[in-house]
């Protein structure tokens, strides 16, 4: 079988796209779980993660940020292509307003800003791992005697600046918009709908990004209000 009849046939690109984002929706779940840790007040519970996750995995985080990386490359990639062939192959005739078309299509704000609000989330997403990932190593002493990385006052000092925590809610706001159309889509992407599946999965996905927004803005939030915010 030719290649490109696997990967970029019609219904090659739904699949990838909507196993892709599938998995990135699992990996968006997984990182707020392990965020809430910073909302303890006592710093050793989210840096022991961090540090776990960094430096005791061994090979398994190369394996993990291949696979991570990869899976985001995929989901850009088809994300691209997709708007090329919608751009260049649909009718002539520009929508003037958002509508929802009726019956499986759920035309809204959150499905005719993907791409913007996915370009948006990957740029935030470079500068979030240039910040915190690659961004200033300082170290400290835990309780139990480990000398490790302290992420968690990098973190409460960065949104202990209300610019920051600005950005970051306007960010998290785009990413709820994205997913609100991105996750339910991505069952009907791989062959998984139907008259009663398709309005239950529209509502838990409109409900998964609701959630995750909310999650990942109440971080800052918090954080904002408990280091009483600084300029």
């Amino acid at each position: 079988m030719h290649v490109n009849s696997v990967f970029f046939s019609s219904l090659g690109k739904k699949y990838f796209m909507g196993l892709s984002g599938l998995m990135l929706s699992g990996f968006i779940i997984v990182h707020l779980i392990g965020n809430l840790a910073l909302l303890n007040s006592d710093r050793d519970p989210f840096n022991k993660y961090a540090h776990f996750l960094t430096q005791e995995t061994g090979s398994l985080l190369y394996i993990a940020e291949f696979t991570l990386a990869s899976i985001f490359l995929i989901h850009f990639i088809y994300a691209i292509v997709i708007t090329y062939h919608n751009f260049f192959r649909a009718r002539p005739v520009k929508y003037k307003m958002v509508v929802n078309a009726g019956h499986t299509s759920r035309k809204t704000i959150g499905s005719v800003t993907m791409i913007y609000t996915g370009l948006t989330i990957l740029v935030f997403l470079v500068l979030h791992l240039l910040h915190f990932k690659y961004g200033q190593v300082v170290m400290y002493t835990t309780a139990d005697g480990k000398y490790i990385r302290d992420l968690y006052s990098l973190v409460y000092q960065f949104f202990g600046n209300p610019v920051n925590v600005i950005f970051y809610i306007l960010v998290m706001v785009l990413l709820g918009f994205h997913l609100s159309h991105g996750a339910w889509s991505a069952f009907q992407s791989l062959g998984i709908n139907g008259k009663r599946f398709t309005p239950v999965a529209y509502s838990a996905g409109t409900l998964f990004a609701i959630i995750m927004a909310v999650g990942f803005i109440g971080l800052p939030v918090y954080i904002f209000i408990l280091s009483g915010g600084s300029i």
